[in-house]
């Protein structure tokens, strides 16, 4: 299996505050990995960091082998690399379609943008039969299925995921990680999820990191760390 992402002596902050330092971490091509920790740890930090959206100090992200130290956030996305943020964020007064549709602003979805769509209506049907609602009007669940689906639009290689439970009730928010799992499983898209629910982070992923106080101080298989037990301790409340 290829090495999709790469990460090493990774250093970012905000200001003069550092929040994740030293962190090395890989991602092979169609991983689901996890990154678990508590708030304020740097979990968002990492994946902003990816993104594009926060510079880096030292270090180094490599994607594809090629260096994104530098890369701008459109860039990235034209490479398939997606970050879905916490708190959903549709553009609320939008209709469901037109919010997917500016999730293929790349050239490369624009070509796709019909076959995407359907795509996207087959994985979300709710979102079908509220195409013409305004986002704003959409319940906390139907928001996280557009924010998906508004990056699977992109044709995505690489989704980043930031909480993608947060708010839902906990039969909606296991159908939410259930559809991600199945991206990963089914559509061969590499996952980077954080995620409250670091029980479910971890039996999803095939490998998953912990984050403390901006170091990553453990990683392995996802089940072997759901045994772990500083894990169980610190953050499954065993």
């Amino acid at each position: 299996m290829s090495v999709l992402l790469e990460i090493k002596d990774l250093e970012v902050g905000y200001g003069d505050l550092i929040v994740l330092r030293g962190a090395n971490l890989r991602i092979d091509r169609g991983e689901f990995v996890s990154v678990v920790g508590s708030n304020g740890s740097g979990k968002t930090t990492l994946l902003r960091a990816i993104a594009g959206l926060l510079p880096v100090r030292k270090g180094e992200i490599k994607y594809n082998e090629a260096n994104i130290n530098n890369l701008p956030v459109y860039e990235r996305v034209n490479l398939g690399i997606i970050y879905i943020p916490e708190g959903r964020r549709p553009f609320p007064y939008l209709t469901v379609r037109e919010n997917l549709e500016m999730g293929a602003f790349n050239p490369r979805a624009r070509k796709r943008l019909r076959e995407n769509l359907e795509m996207v209506y087959d994985l979300f049907p709710v979102l079908r039969e509220r195409e013409n609602q305004m986002a704003i009007t959409l319940s906390g669940g139907e928001q996280q299925m557009l924010a998906i689906g508004r990056g699977l639009m992109s044709m995505a290689d690489f989704m980043m995921l930031d909480e993608p439970s947060l708010g839902l009730a906990p039969k909606l928010a296991s159908s939410v990680l259930d559809v991600i799992n199945m991206l990963n499983k089914e559509h061969g898209i590499t996952v980077l999820l954080v995620e409250q629910n670091a029980a479910m982070a971890l039996k999803l992923a095939d490998r998953a990191y912990v984050l403390e106080n901006g170091r990553i101080i453990l990683e392995g298989k996802g089940e072997e760390l759901l045994r772990d037990e500083r894990v169980k301790k610190a953050y499954l409340g065993i």
